[in-house]
């Protein structure tokens, strides 16, 4: 072997050494920035652009995809403590040429956070409802998507803004008296015992991350103990705010909010709920099938909390399935 064929082979080498080199060190020294880049590539792969809205001093960060057409926008608000990425795992079996919006919900990621926010149910409804004032959004009315908190939210402001919706998906949405779950009944020994600083949703190790996602999930997925460490890496500087947020949504202000204001829902509504979700009891389906004209219920077997995660393809049907059987049903109506 020549020299310069010796060379070749030298530099071919270190050129697939250094990104694998850095996707090792990555994975074992700084798996939080290993998890930021996942969700940089498949924002990218999926078509979604990151951008900002400013409505006074107040800065919302949303992703979308698409341009508004004849059918409904989708404005989707993420959960508790999570950010507008989680999202992707359903867009990804959603139609390109559907405009889709999804926000960072008040105090997340990259939307503002202040100590002086109203971050009551009520208080969120009404930040969501000056962002889609910003980008105009509701020029027509959209078609709104809302899970846990999201879905407290989503609930809320379905009754106190109707012009602005077209349409409704609740996804194992908070803000309901239902039977207790596992979640409800760990709280209550916490607080008897004095120890509501340890919030089950609120993980400080990989071992709280690991019972985290038990909870919320049927499916067990084995998460190695790096990608463990990166998810509270990038969880621990916000928990003092978690925190915050936390003790306001189960406060008695927004606790019920969304049994509250259920029957001010006028929008024909979807509702998609685990049965083995231990987090907000399936129960709480039957209670807005109950309240609600024109309610869809789904109750999907085998499925935990984290719907959107765990049955991302079955979930992106049921929501398209949806809003097919509303478009033809407002054809017949107009040609009758």
């Amino acid at each position: 072997m020549d020299l310069d064929m010796l060379n070749m082979f030298v530099i071919a080498g270190g050129t697939l050494a250094i990104p694998i080199l850095a996707f090792v060190a990555s994975f074992l020294l700084w798996p939080s920035a290993l998890i930021r880049i996942y969700y940089w590539y498949w924002r990218r792969a999926l078509g979604m652009q990151v951008r900002y809205a400013n409505y006074d001093d107040y800065q919302f960060c949303y992703s979308y995809r698409g341009r508004p057409g004849y059918r409904p926008s989708i404005l989707m608000l993420h959960g508790f403590s999570a950010h507008k990425d989680m999202w992707l795992s359903i867009v990804k079996f959603l139609p390109k040429n559907l405009h889709l919006v999804c926000v960072d919900m008040p105090g997340h990621e990259g939307t503002t956070r202040s100590d002086l926010d109203d971050y009551s149910i009520s208080g969120q409804a009404k930040r969501i409802h000056q962002f889609v004032e910003c980008i105009k959004l509701n020029r027509k009315p959209f078609h709104l998507v809302g899970t846990s908190m999201g879905g407290n939210v989503a609930g809320v402001y379905a009754a106190q803004y109707p012009e602005d919706i077209c349409s409704l998906t609740l996804i194992c949405p908070a803000g309901l008296p239902s039977t207790d779950s596992k979640f409800i009944k760990q709280l209550r020994e916490l607080q008897e015992s004095r120890r509501i600083d340890r919030i089950p949703l609120i993980p400080s190790t990989p071992e709280e991350m690991a019972d985290m996602l038990k909870l919320c999930s049927y499916v067990r997925f084995k998460v190695p103990q790096q990608i463990l460490q990166g998810l509270v890496d990038v969880r621990i500087p916000h928990n003092e705010f978690y925190r915050k947020l936390f003790l306001e949504i189960v406060d008695e202000k927004s606790r019920h909010s969304l049994h509250e204001n259920m029957s001010k829902i006028k929008a024909p509504t979807q509702v998609i709920w685990g049965k083995q979700d231990q987090v907000l009891d399936v129960s709480g389906a039957s209670v807005l099938a109950s309240a609600i004209p024109d309610c869809h219920v789904y109750i999907l077997e085998n499925c935990g909390h984290s719907v959107v995660v765990e049955r991302p393809r079955k979930t992106a049907n049921l929501i398209l399935e949806f809003l097919a059987l509303l478009h033809s049903i407002d054809n017949n109506k107009k040609q009758a």
